[in-house]
């Protein structure tokens, strides 16, 4: 075998879903954030178009970020549909991760690979930042608020408008234990077709 199969076994199955709000305030440095998002551009790509890029926001950047969001919600959202709690969740959310990075994709300009594989290759540079993360210790959220898809995030965000905001992704250390998981079986979930 040419790599530790039960280490990367351990890492797959030890990646959580970690939300700022369980983060400690021990500070993200630089160097792994620029690990992380080293290892998010060995996804796979078809065509190799690369579509992934990302805007990471720290220091006075978080809270111009928090602040956008719990705008831009306030701004676009009916009164009648209008919640406080999610206003407050939209301001506070960013300024409790020392790193927050929006992921977005960059439409190719001959649009000759379909936008949903573009798509699908940003999530998958996503599941690398996710691994490289936990391999670190931190934890990490992908928050996809309905203010990301809109024009306006896009021109906060400065990208095409062929271009999408496909979320948020927080970075901490968890406050506490890391915690459990599971997953359905495999039988739950595959079919095998041999004939």
């Amino acid at each position: 075998m040419k790599y530790n199969l039960s280490e990367l076994r351990e890492i797959i199955r030890n990646r959580r879903t970690i939300k700022p709000e369980d983060y400690s305030t021990r500070k993200v440095h630089k160097e792994i954030v620029v690990e992380i998002l080293n290892n998010a551009l060995w996804a796979p790509t078809h065509g190799m178009t690369q579509p992934w890029f990302f805007k990471v926001f720290t220091n006075e950047g978080i809270p111009r970020l928090a602040d956008f969001l719990a705008d831009t919600y306030k701004t676009q959202t009916a009164p009648e549909h209008f919640l406080q709690k999610k206003f407050e969740m939209l301001s506070s959310r960013p300024r409790l991760a020392t790193v927050a990075i929006a992921i977005c994709m960059k439409r190719q300009e001959i649009e000759k690979i379909a936008e949903i594989e573009e798509v699908e290759a940003v999530a998958c540079a996503v599941q690398n930042m996710h691994l490289t993360a936990t391999a670190y210790g931190l934890g990490g959220y992908w928050s996809s608020p309905e203010v990301i898809y809109s024009n306006h995030m896009k021109s906060f965000l400065n990208i095409g408008d062929k271009d999408r905001c496909l979320g948020i992704f927080y970075l901490g250390y968890p406050k506490g234990d890391w915690p459990a998981s599971h997953r359905r079986p495999l039988e739950y979930q595959s079919e095998w077709i041999e004939k």
